[in-house]
């Protein structure tokens, strides 16, 4: 039985991606701070863990190594957003955002590099248009999937040799938290913003990114906003800037 492990994986397009991969059969362990809600099975297994603590999600890791031997998948996909101008976000909050989308992955791909390669298996990394692309009013949650990017789009040649693929998934907009509000500090869980287009339910999105998975797409924008503006944004960069600023902006 394959074994895949899915951070933030307890609710929106976590949940829908361990929908998927049970129903194909797959072994699931699902990482996300809040989990009492989700129902385990006999495929679905949970762990309660604070991603930003780097001994708790070390902790959770060995659990899974222990338990299993071996990881196929390993799904980078916790992640909030920051919502308002840069003038108005403070450090505090600009870090946290990067704690959570970036060294949360970055530790947690740490931790299972060992279990993956034994699997010969596949990092995914669940980034956004966002992680290729400006979008306004979102500049740390962009800078941290940029990141994120890099991070993986990197680790990819090193780990090739070791029989282990790295894509990157790049969702647009995803309805995973409609009608969510942003606390004081501008932070939300991503889905929820309402200047978003052409929004896409978690099980489509689980859907467009397990076939990109299934060709090895070392990129997969998922979804038609998201592949729009993937090549817009490659072929012309000043227009994507001023469609996204039309668009969004408003």
């Amino acid at each position: 039985m394959k074994v895949a492990v899915i951070s933030g994986g307890a609710g929106g397009l976590g949940l829908a991606l361990a929908d998927a991969l049970e129903a194909r059969g797959w072994r699931v362990w699902l990482l996300d701070r809040a989990v009492a809600h989700v129902r385990p099975t006999d495929r679905r297994r949970l762990i309660a863990c604070d991603l930003t603590d780097q001994a708790a999600l070390a902790a959770a890791c060995v659990q899974v190594i222990q338990a299993e031997g071996r990881v196929d998948l390993a799904v980078y996909n916790a992640g909030i957003t920051h919502i308002g101008p840069f003038e108005r976000l403070d450090e505090a909050t600009h870090r946290q955002v990067f704690e959570i989308n970036y060294f949360a992955a970055v530790g947690m791909a740490r931790h299972l590099l060992g279990a993956v390669r034994k699997a010969g298996g596949t990092h995914l990394a669940i980034s956004s248009v966002a992680g290729f692309s400006p979008l306004y009013h979102r500049s740390a949650y962009a800078a941290s999937k940029h990141a994120l990017e890099g991070f993986f789009h990197s680790l990819r040649s090193e780990e090739a040799a070791h029989g282990v693929r790295v894509q990157v998934a790049a969702p647009s907009f995803v309805a995973t938290n409609t009608g969510a509000q942003a606390g004081a500090d501008g932070i939300v869980r991503p889905g929820a913003a309402a200047d978003g287009l052409d929004y896409m339910s978690p099980q489509d999105a689980a859907a467009a990114i397990l076939r990109g998975l299934d060709r090895g797409a070392p990129m997969i924008p998922v979804g038609r906003v998201a592949r729009l503006a993937w090549w817009i944004n490659r072929a012309a960069p000043r227009l994507y800037q001023r469609m996204m600023e039309r668009n969004i902006r408003g």
